[in-house]
């Protein structure tokens, strides 16, 4: 009902303004003013506001555990919806807080998330947080080492972020370069504990590296079109 009425409200107050902008108004309202799309909208706006939801109850709850800072958090999901992530892989999952941050960023595009997680508890805990969320359906959690599992991975990939072992990130590099799309993004936390991932990604002509953040070290490298 309240989403019914908000898309009422909506498409009334459009029709309005639209009647006031005229013939040209009119035009624009019956190309995007579709029901449809504003319902899109709407939903999009409730599987946000529940997943932020759960991020601050996690915060609150004390369920974040080797999570990413808040602010490092909002730049995954900045960073996802900017280049339009569909296909995003992350590896560390944790207790899901930075898993949550990427599928709000895959929200626009209707996109999906696969992480990767060693540990059962944690893993389980990052599916009931999901579920919490409601993007259980949306969030793929694979248990094992990822060193062995990233196999059953398809291309193409627009996003990876990378927060486990810091001595594997290189041979996640190898696995995962291959199947980047050009134009898809490497996120890598606590990268001032990986300096062999560093010098390698630096070193890469196909590849464009930045430090986003001190301290946390999150890093961001482009796959040049």
């Amino acid at each position: 009902m309240r989403r019914r009425l908000l898309v009422g409200i909506v498409v009334l107050v459009s029709g309005v303004l639209m009647m006031a902008a005229g013939a040209a108004g009119w035009e624009m309202y019956r190309r995007f003013g579709d029901e449809s799309l504003l319902t899109a909208a709407v939903s999009r706006s409730e599987a946000e506001a529940r997943i932020l939801a759960t991020l601050e109850d996690m915060r609150k709850t004390g369920k974040i555990q080797f999570g990413v800072p808040e602010s490092d958090g909002r730049r995954l999901r900045v960073l996802a919806e900017a280049i339009g992530a569909r296909n995003v892989v992350e590896i560390g999952t944790s207790t899901g807080y930075s898993g949550l941050w990427l599928c709000l960023g895959t929200l626009p595009t209707d996109g999906r998330v696969t992480t990767f997680e060693i540990d059962p508890k944690r893993a389980a805990t990052a599916r009931e947080v999901f579920r919490s969320a409601g993007v259980d359906n949306r969030i793929t959690v694979v248990l094992g080492d990822a060193h062995k599992t990233l196999g059953t991975v398809k291309g193409p990939i627009d996003l990876v972020f990378i927060d486990a072992d810091k001595e594997g990130y290189g041979d996640y590099l190898n696995q995962l370069l291959p199947l980047l799309r050009p134009g898809g993004l490497i996120l890598a936390h606590n990268v001032e504990r990986a300096p062999e991932f560093i010098q390698r990604v630096a070193a890469d002509p196909q590849l464009d590296t930045v430090l986003l953040t001190q301290g946390s070290g999150l890093s961001a490298t482009l796959k040049k079109r």
